[in-house]
């Protein structure tokens, strides 16, 4: 007697309940993404807005692709969306802390031995790293997508393509734990800065753009609470590419 289950792409059994329930969660957190993105004009969030997207894009396909477990488009759309999602969202923390280091540290304190990494550079080192295990990951996703289940090798080349990705994503653990490690040692070295922060900036409390050293910049003075969502926020990613 042949059996005439279903071939499935996964390893497993997907949650049909999980699935939904991410993706009702990632699709709110979207839209409220979008809506502080636009009330504060904050474009330099971008990053984060396409990041939300594609999660709640990708739960959205893994839902219905775990009703059609043999659909090759729905379980490509679903692994590609959720596993490079969170690549753009550690860029856009490499993007805020930048700003945050060049915004609070006057130009004397910017250095190297303050930070483990030049100061001027701390964005674009991470966002390099970051591209870079983006374009691993794209590339192992490219072999998962391009492999058919009825492929004499499909076996073989699903494990080679998933491999590629977790390179690309214990690449991406290392420069975003080192990172991370860097962000929240500056949450505890950055409180000698407060107060000299305080005396360098000039306009009126609570306007979103003030001046920093003269300079007009676009920067809430409350500075370290963004500061402490950002540490929380490398925290809740770390945790999320160990569990991938």
């Amino acid at each position: 007697m042949s059996d005439s289950s279903p071939r499935s792409y996964y390893a497993y059994t997907p949650s049909l309940a999980a699935a939904i329930i991410f993706a009702i969660l990632y699709t709110l957190a979207f839209i409220a993404t979008v809506i502080q993105w636009i009330r504060y004009r904050a474009w330099v969030w971008v990053v984060m807005v396409v990041a939300a997207f594609m999660e709640a894009l990708g739960y959205i396909a893994r839902s219905a692709s775990a009703q059609k477990i043999d659909n090759r488009r729905l379980y490509i759309a679903q692994f590609c969306l959720i596993v490079l999602a969170p690549v753009l969202m550690a860029a856009a923390y490499y993007v805020i802390f930048g700003r945050i280091v060049y915004h609070v540290l006057p130009p004397p304190a910017r250095t190297t031995k303050l930070l483990w990494v030049p100061p001027r550079f701390v964005t674009p080192i991470f966002v390099t790293c970051d591209i870079i295990a983006l374009l691993t990951q794209l590339y192992g996703a490219v072999i998962v997508s391009g492999t058919q289940v009825t492929d004499p090798d499909a076996v073989s080349k699903f494990a080679h393509g998933k491999q590629v990705v977790l390179i690309g994503l214990g690449l991406q653990v290392a420069c975003f734990g080192l990172f991370s490690i860097i962000a929240i040692r500056f949450h505890f070295t950055s409180k000698r800065f407060a107060k000299n922060f305080d005396q360098r900036v000039g306009g009126v409390p609570g306007e979103t753009n003030f001046s920093v050293d003269g300079e007009k910049r676009k920067f809430k003075r409350d500075w370290e609470t963004l500061l402490w969502m950002v540490n929380v926020a490398c925290i809740l990613v770390l945790v999320s590419d160990f569990k991938r």
